[in-house]
């Protein structure tokens, strides 16, 4: 039997019913934001609000920065908060109310929460209530049986009696990531309904599945999407998945993310041993066709989806228009014979599921549509292994996975101090601890108590303990390994908006320009941070402009540990990014 690992990370799309509403657009300003919120709270329909909201915070999403860019983004996440927080208008209110059921952060709930204290704006009554919302108890999934991709469709409802429905789809192909979504003002019946009046494809599979373990897939499936540069969109995602991430966090966790088979060197050649031996590919039993379907099978074990058997014509387009002409390194004259090798080993794969010949003669005829193409790129000048690597890199498109993961670990290394650090690492939350004074001289103790009780205060304003050990801990190092640093006459509060700022950048969190302006500050804080991480010994210079990499994960947050770990596990587990 095959041995068991976690799903890989790299279409024979399903039919999916769309939403009759238009789509949010990212683009609020002014005036404009306020009528369009306006209309939208006064709507009987609650998810003109919610999409709005999710929009916006998609806009600001962390992840949807270039990670191949050194530039701050345009907007965040914070000055967005700020915006609605300086605000006091009833519409200001409605959202900063959607906000806190839709953000997962604690810092920005707690935020949103002392703010609404204070207003006190007639809200719609759904609006009151959504803290309070529930989810559907069952989930379903459609699929086919060319397995291609899945839809999930689950759903939430209010007290109000208000419902919510989304379909969410994972594509097998790109790696098990979500490729598209929606949300509509429905049931999770009448969803199913409509899914139903429209897909009369005898091969698809409507049928219930654990929530839990749904839940699990779906979020799994959003943090691989979240790893590609350029995203993937859609009409309508990524702005809902704000709203996405909402109702699947109203699901039972604690479920289990589905394994995959990997397939070892003696299974496939087992499979390449009955191929040959059938009907199919016995006139092909020759050494070089029997080393391109070696080739064949390693992309369909290890690159899209994992199953030697499942051909469409979507993965047959895949294997022909990129991964063959781009992996395969040899002459000409060998690497035109696949094609013939392709169609025979789908004629066997088709015979051995039984899939019916309407998928066969489509899957053959794919073959035929991108052979020209293929033959092509096999005769000109091309990037192949190493150097699409660095091409894809260079341009900040989707690079191989394979040759990515040691990329992606060695990344993470600078991040947590090291590949030991990495392997070990938790995300069990920072403890509440007070300062260590111990190797700092007495003569700048001043100093450093000023500072520390101006990042004492700004942890406080955020609420967040962990938070507060980070600075502390990074505060005393640097006093301890470089006291020049307080004997000059720069302002403490100048000094403690640096440690902010170096925390902050180290765990992805708040702007620089967010804590120049909470330290009431005019100018930049970077420059008064950097003399500190030479410290601690950094170099300075290589956080001009990129993200700051402590080393040391006892100064990053649980929360940005935990992405760390996820992270690594998809590497080690051979992601598709």
């Amino acid at each position: 039997m095959p041995k068991k690992r976690r799903k890989r990370k790299p279409q024979h799309r399903t039919v999916a019913a769309r939403p009759s509403h238009p789509e949010p657009q990212d683009e609020y300003a002014g005036e404009g934001l306020i009528q369009d919120l306006r209309r939208a709270i006064r709507s009987d329909e609650p998810l003109d609000l919610l999409n709005m909201v999710s929009a916006l915070l998609d806009v600001t999403d962390p992840r949807r920065r270039n990670p191949f860019s050194s530039e701050e983004p345009t907007a965040t996440r914070e000055a967005l908060l700020e915006s609605f927080i300086g605000l006091p208008y009833a519409e200001t209110t409605a959202v900063l109310m959607v906000m806190r059921s839709l953000v997962s952060d604690e810092i920005a709930k707690a935020r949103i929460n002392r703010e609404l204290a204070n207003r006190r704006h007639p809200m719609p009554v759904w609006l009151q209530g959504l803290d309070d919302a529930v989810a559907d108890p069952t989930m379903h999934m459609l699929t086919h049986v060319l397995n291609d991709g899945d839809d999930y469709l689950f759903a939430a409802r209010l007290p109000t009696g208000h419902q919510l429905a989304a379909l969410v789809y994972v594509d097998t192909n790109m790696g098990t990531v979500v490729k598209d979504a929606f949300v509509v003002p429905e049931s999770l019946d009448e969803l199913m309904i409509k899914l139903h009046s429209v897909a009369r494809d005898p091969d698809q599979t409507i049928a219930p599945t654990d929530p839990a373990n749904g839940r699990a897939e779906l979020e799994d499936a959003i943090a691989t999407a979240a790893m590609f540069w350029p995203p993937i969109e859609s009409e309508s995602w990524p702005m809902c998945r704000p709203l996405v991430e909402w109702m699947l966090r109203l699901l039972p966790s604690g479920g289990q993310v589905a394994e995959v088979t990997e397939w070892s060197d003696e299974q496939t050649a087992e499979i390449a041993d009955d191929f040959f031996a059938s009907p199919f590919g016995r006139p092909l039993d020759r050494p070089d066709e029997r080393d391109l379907l070696d080739n064949i099978l390693w992309f369909a074990t290890s690159y899209a989806g994992g199953d030697p058997y499942r051909w469409s014509n979507v993965r047959v387009g895949m294997l022909l228009e990129d991964w063959f002409p781009r992996k395969v390194v040899a002459s000409t004259s060998y690497l035109t014979k696949m094609p013939k090798v392709l169609r025979a080993y789908v004629r066997y794969c088709h015979d051995k599921q039984g899939i019916r010949a309407q998928w066969t003669e489509e899957t053959l005829a794919a073959i035929d549509h991108f052979e020209p193409e293929y033959q092509r790129l096999i005769r000109s000048e091309r990037d192949q292994g190493a150097q699409a690597l660095v091409a894809a890199l260079s341009a900040g498109t989707q690079a191989d996975p394979q040759t990515l993961e040691e990329f992606v670990l060695a990344d993470l290394d600078t991040e947590v101090g090291g590949r030991m650090h990495l392997q070990g690492l938790d995300d069990a939350p920072l403890p509440d601890e007070p300062f260590e004074w111990a190797g700092i001289p007495e003569d700048i103790h001043p100093a450093v108590q000023e500072m520390l009780e101006a990042c004492d205060s700004f942890a406080d304003e955020i609420g967040d303990v962990e938070y507060r050990t980070a600075m502390r801990r990074f505060l005393s190092r640097v006093a301890a390994g470089d006291p020049s640093v307080f004997r000059g006459r720069g302002s403490t509060v100048r000094g403690a908006a640096g440690v902010a700022w170096v925390i902050s950048e180290a765990n992805h969190m708040f702007s620089a320009k967010f804590i120049q302006e909470s330290f009431g500050l005019k100018s930049s804080v970077a420059p008064r941070g950097r003399p500190m991480l030479q410290a601690i010994g950094l170099y300075p210079d290589q956080y001009q402009s990129g993200p700051v990499r402590l080393g040391a994960p006892d100064l990053l947050l649980s929360a940005h540990r935990a992405q760390i770990m996820q992270r690594r596990d998809k590497a080690l587990a051979g992601f598709d990014l």
